[in-house]
């Protein structure tokens, strides 16, 4: 027990280490930002009184129990406006995050994938995407992202974060009547459920893309597998992807993947393999490959994967997190494949 104290606090206190330079990081960050950048037109970034914020979000987010709103300043990085819904979903006080940086409760190593996501020439004003529900829906397939956010700690005092889907856009934000506006990214999260427990996907579209490199290493993942897989995209995004698989398909994806270098970018069907989700568990997919060739090289740039889920797995909640999910050494055969 007193081993296991011992390896408790020195975890503890590794995270309160990383979790300070996110911090710092953090405000280093928006002030390259602002004063490199400067500021996108401010004429045509509309501007809200925090009252304000909370009537023109409402309606975005009234109807849905595991949506927030949240505005962050893009000057301080300090939350100016978080809507009421985080009460039940952070099982916090609102007034917990007065004053506050919002990356303070983002898991450390989604704080890059964040701050890459929400540079201000990179947002959408809300004005513009506020409209049609069409188009408000356009706006954010091509702009969310995943983050795992702070709720609170476990029975072990263990941090315990839930993944959530963010869209961005930029605002003004008034602290108080008269007072400056501050640009701010106002995000719209909401969090990402398991696909297999209610309200569970339906088995015919538990399907999701991955594209990867020559070298199998995962180059993109489509939005859907975050909840088929539990892991997020930047999770898996420049991995082996034979890692990801049970030992005893690696030999299959070898087969698969000089099939594909060889097919010169026809789509095949290939045998189910067994993928590992975050939680430690396999699920078996069905698997079309492809290619795309670069026509002036003629060589593969990246090789795509649609799959579908036939078997899930026994463990439904996917995001569990799993003690044993990294490999401390390659097996030749992947390490080989990954350093061509």
């Amino acid at each position: 027990k007193k081993a296991k104290g011992k390896a408790s606090t020195l975890a503890t206190l590794k995270y309160a280490l990383r979790s300070v330079k996110q911090v710092k990081a953090n405000e280093e960050y928006y002030q390259l930002l602002m004063s490199s950048e400067g500021h996108p037109c401010g004429s045509d970034v509309p501007s809200y009184t925090v009252e304000e914020m909370e009537s023109v979000t409402s309606e975005h987010i009234v109807k849905n129990a595991d949506m927030f709103a949240v505005a962050v300043s893009l000057v301080s990085g300090k939350i100016l406006y978080i809507s009421d819904q985080v009460a039940s979903i952070f099982h916090y006080k609102r007034d917990a995050f007065s004053d506050t940086k919002f990356v303070e409760f983002l898991a450390p190593h989604d704080v890059g994938v964040f701050h890459s996501f929400t540079s201000p020439y990179k947002l959408p004003l809300w004005s513009v995407c506020n409209g049609a529900d069409s188009f408000t829906q356009e706006c954010m397939e091509e702009k969310s992202f995943f983050c795992r956010v702070s709720v609170g700690k476990s029975h072990e005092n263990e941090i315990r974060y839930h993944p959530f889907r963010m869209t961005p856009y930029l605002v003004k934000v008034r602290e108080q009547q008269g007072a400056e506006s501050q640009l701010c990214c106002l995000l719209l999260a909401e969090r990402v459920h398991s696909g297999y427990e209610a309200p569970r996907i339906p088995p015919e579209k538990r399907i999701f893309t991955t594209t990867h490199t020559p070298n199998c290493l995962f180059q993109d993942v489509d939005e859907r597998a975050v909840p088929l897989l539990g892991y997020l995209p930047q999770d898996l995004i420049e991995t082996p992807v034979l890692v990801q698989l049970h030992p005893s398909d690696r030999p299959l994806m070898l087969a698969i993947h000089k099939k594909i270098l060889q097919s010169g970018g026809q789509p095949f069907d290939y045998s189910p393999i067994r993928f590992r989700t975050r939680n430690g568990e396999y699920i078996t997919l069905d698997t079309s490959w492809s290619s795309f060739i670069n026509p002036w090289s003629r060589k593969i740039s990246f090789i795509i994967g649609r799959h579908k889920v036939r078997v899930g797995p026994l463990n439904e909640d996917v995001f569990a997190a799993h003690p044993c999910t990294e490999e401390k050494a390659l097996h030749p055969s992947v390490q080989e494949l990954t350093e061509q």
